[in-house]
């Protein structure tokens, strides 16, 4: 049985009408053995659980072995110069995002809840992670302010 210590909050950092099958293709096309998340939840607020909980998928380097990786599907869109990285979620994905970790939070209670960006190292050491020493933006929003009471 893993000891899951983080349940990472992600976006696939695709358009939000992305299917789940485009989802699994980048992550084959990547050539990984296991996909990025356990959880997936698409534009209509439907969970898939794409991966058993058991078994370690690739959400977040050097973290996997104790986490479970849950995505909501979006993160970019066009602002009409560029691609941008943006937080997209639809009313359904953040009702079924609150639902899923809630049900994460009850089955691992000792298990904080991030996004993927907060495991970005704190260079300044100022005890946070700030805007610029973010790695990544995903999943573009504050998930453990967002998240706290879960």
């Amino acid at each position: 049985m893993r000891e899951i210590r983080r349940i990472f909050v992600h976006c696939t950092a695709s358009w939000k009408t992305a299917t789940l099958e485009d989802i699994k293709a980048e992550f084959k096309k990547k050539n990984w053995k296991a996909p990025g998340y356990h959880y997936v939840v698409d534009y209509t607020g439907k969970i898939h659980q794409i991966w058993p909980e058991d078994k370690v998928s690739n959400g977040v380097k050097g973290y996997n072995e104790t986490a479970i990786n849950v995505a909501y599907i979006g993160g970019i869109e066009n602002n009409g110069e560029k691609i941008v990285e943006k937080d997209t979620r639809t009313p359904a994905q953040k009702s079924a995002l609150v639902s899923v970790l809630t049900m994460l939070k009850k089955k691992y209670p000792h298990a904080k809840i991030m996004g993927h960006r907060d495991i970005s190292p704190d260079a300044n050491h100022n005890g946070k992670v700030d805007p610029n020493e973010r790695i990544k933006e995903c999943p573009c929003f504050d998930a453990m302010i967002e998240y706290k009471n879960i």
